[in-house]
């Protein structure tokens, strides 16, 4: 059985209203942590960086503006699923992408038949895994 789907898809980079340049962004979902998916965004001249939040935030934000936290997803265009606007924050500091929503689509499509939404539970037991990522975190908080 696959336990995991990939795709790449090309977003725009939108640094200002003037500049915007296309990068490659790898998705990625894994059953092993079902509710998560997680994008790879390779920015010129720096490292990737990796983002995981929850499938259904990514779902969601294709059709409405969705997510008040480090994560926002909205369409670009009001009443039109052509393009997605995805915003990433850290602190002070945003990063704004757009992508075609039919890549995107075609990616949740995917993992809806790897493990069907609302099915994630199923998966195993999800307190658990909840208990160790707690405890990695907190076990790096105290080292640091």
């Amino acid at each position: 059985m696959r336990d995991s789907v990939q795709a790449e898809v090309m977003m725009s980079f939108l640094v200002s209203e003037e500049l915007s340049f296309r990068i490659p962004v790898e998705l990625a979902y894994e059953a092993t942590d079902p509710y998560a998916v997680r994008m790879t965004f390779h920015l010129p001249g720096d490292a990737p960086v990796t983002w995981a939040f929850g499938r259904e935030l990514l779902l969601d934000g294709l059709n409405k503006p969705i997510g008040d936290g480090d994560v926002r997803i909205e369409p670009a265009e009001p009443d039109l699923l052509s393009d997605v606007h995805i915003r990433l924050r850290v602190g002070a500091d945003a990063a704004l992408f757009r992508a075609g929503a039919a890549p995107l689509v075609a990616f949740l499509d995917r993992t809806d038949k790897l493990v069907p939404l609302g099915q994630e539970w199923t998966l195993g037991d999800f307190d658990e895994h909840l208990e160790d990522a707690l405890g990695r975190i907190l076990a790096e908080e105290n080292a640091g």
